[in-house]
């Protein structure tokens, strides 16, 4: 399985290698959420927390549904600019329905087929299957999702004050201490591209993303088939806290986003290759691969899941069996319900950032 991206007569200087301070910040962002999906970071995560703010902190938990589990479009620019502010800008640019749309994908864990025309701004089948689809998810995302669709320039613009309040709480030093790790990133990619192609070029971003020149396609691997079109030019973005992700966005219209890791020093030991093998086993079921991409979005319990893909609730608990022995699960308590969540340190051991990928 896997995205196409089009590049059928693309020429190479669409094709843009870009620095970018917002999907830099997204990506601390995401880090601070979901700590253990990064044990490389943990350490920072705790102290970055630790000293933010209590209203800071409290901002970030209201709208952290737009970086915790995939990444709304508008953080990750196509067209990179040299400061967060700028980015910012550009941001506040989209008209609302395209903003409001991408924001209620990450929150609500919606496909993005399913906010099409006219609009839940609009549309009240929009809206009630929008806020249905963040109730179902928690009552912070409904009231998030209730309070971005009644007002949305409320909400942009206190989601725009709390990105850039992030800003001298923790982004702008550790902007500047990742920033040279990133531009010998990009220095490096571009001398590739020139001295020896495309090809050789996206193998050295990740070995999930390939060109096939037959089809003139630039092939990602992911865990759901699907396309796009580079026509308006394709951007890969450098970085450091984004270790071990690989993230995609793309929309029509808009030029696909790759945000993909530097190399990064002292990464954890390779897994065992009897492990790695089954894992591929324990994800080769295609039920297996549906329960993956639900447990992706957030934590489940088993009747949730039941109920989520029509399947007895013993044949989940044999599924969820096999991939917790092949260490892809983690479980915690809530009451007398046990939760089973993807472990994304596992996943990210196979090759493919199968956490992203899900989504996509």
């Amino acid at each position: 399985m896997s995205l196409a991206i089009d590049i059928t007569g693309v020429p190479p200087e669409r094709l843009l290698f870009a620095a970018s301070p917002l999907a830099e910040l997204t990506a601390m962002l995401h880090v601070l959420a979901v700590p253990e999906h990064h044990p490389t970071y943990q350490g920072w995560a705790a102290g970055t927390r630790a000293a933010l703010k209590p209203d800071l902190a409290e901002r970030l938990l209201e709208a952290e549904f737009l970086w915790r589990s995939s990444r709304a479009d508008f953080l990750l620019p196509g067209r990179p600019a040299a400061t967060l502010e700028e980015e910012l800008d550009e941001v506040d640019r989209l008209d609302d329905k395209t903003y409001v749309s991408a924001a209620l994908i990450t929150t609500c864990g919606a496909n993005r087929l399913q906010f099409g025309m006219p609009s839940p701004l609009t549309d009240p089948a929009d809206r009630e299957r929008a806020l249905d689809l963040a109730q179902a998810r928690g009552p912070r995302q409904a009231s998030f999702a209730d309070r971005l669709i009644a007002d949305p320039r409320m909400v942009r613009a206190r989601v725009r004050r709390m990105l850039e309040d992030c800003g001298p709480a923790f982004f702008t030093e550790n902007w500047r201490r990742v920033r040279p790790r990133i531009a010998a990133d990009l220095r490096l990619k571009t001398d590739l591209l020139a001295r020896h192609g495309l090809a050789d070029t996206l193998t050295s971003v990740s070995r999930a993303v390939t060109l096939d020149a037959d089809r003139q396609q630039i092939v990602i691997d992911k865990l759901q088939d699907n396309a796009a079109s580079a026509a308006r030019g394709m951007t890969f973005v450098p970085t450091v806290f984004g270790h071990p992700h690989l993230v995609v966005v793309h929309a029509p219209g808009r030029r696909p986003v790759v945000q993909y890791p530097v190399t990064a020093q002292g990464l954890p030991e390779p897994v065992p290759m009897e492990l790695v093998n089954l894992r591929l086993q324990a994800l080769s079921h295609p039920v297996r691969i549906r329960l993956v991409r639900t447990l992706a979005r957030g934590s489940h319990t088993t009747g949730e899941l039941a109920s989520a893909w029509s399947l007895t609730t013993p044949e989940v608990s044999r599924h969820l069996a096999v991939l917790r022995k092949a260490g892809l699960l983690t479980t915690r308590r809530r009451g007398r319900y046990v939760l089973y969540e993807l472990d994304a340190s596992a996943t990210a051991a196979l090759g493919t950032d199968l956490m992203d990928a899900v989504l996509r």
